[in-house]
């Protein structure tokens, strides 16, 4: 595979209303690839704790199948972040998180989303709902996703600079959390508001 079949370019939009997307969706006629599903993601750190500090992601994700990514060389530009992904899905969940852990890694993280995935003039759009949240994520080049979002009504939605692990880092912050997971049990009760994991 290419390097440059290893770049993820997309936008993160903060999206309110995810039912006024999903009727954009199919006003558009975009295809439904993937039916809302649970995610259960593992980040792992290392020892030195470089990983995050070095703008580097290891994760294992646990949905309909197991997957381990890699991403690293993270830039933005107008919000539309591109970096370096590489992606394997692996037949085993728990024997991969065994084998990292083996290696020397640790899960510093676990965060939970359902994720609902549709394709649109070439574009992978995923709606995300997460436990702080909801989201739209638009994949494809620049131009293309510049193209999708008018099309959604989405063009003047907030672009998140950050990850989504990075959103969970400021409410821990601004709302004083202690909790290390970001897990829907971990929220209940929990009252966000959007202002608080927005910068």
């Amino acid at each position: 595979m290419s390097g440059e079949s290893m770049q993820e370019v997309e936008v993160k939009l903060h999206t309110t209303d995810l039912d006024r997307v999903r009727a954009a969706l199919d006003a558009a006629g975009a295809t439904l690839r993937t039916a809302r599903v649970f995610e259960r993601n593992l980040r792992y750190e290392n020892a030195e704790g470089s990983l995050t500090a070095g703008g580097v992601v290891l994760r294992l994700r646990q949905d309909e199948r197991a997957k381990l990514t890699y991403k690293a060389d993270a830039s933005m530009e107008d919000g539309i972040v591109k970096r370096f992904e590489a992606e394997v899905v692996v037949s085993d969940f728990e024997a991969m998180d065994v084998i990292l852990r083996r290696l020397g890694y640790r899960v510093a993280l676990v965060y939970e989303k359902y994720r609902t995935t549709y394709e649109l003039d070439g574009a992978e759009i995923v709606l995300d709902e997460l436990p702080y949240g909801n989201f739209t994520e638009i994949e494809a080049d620049a131009a293309r996703i510049e193209r999708v979002a008018e099309t959604l009504g989405l063009g003047g939605s907030r672009r998140m600079r950050g990850s989504y692990t990075d959103m969970f880092g400021q409410l821990k912050l601004r709302l004083g959390l202690e909790m290390r997971d970001c897990s829907f049990e971990a929220f209940a009760g929990v009252d966000v508001g959007v202002g608080d994991y927005l910068d």
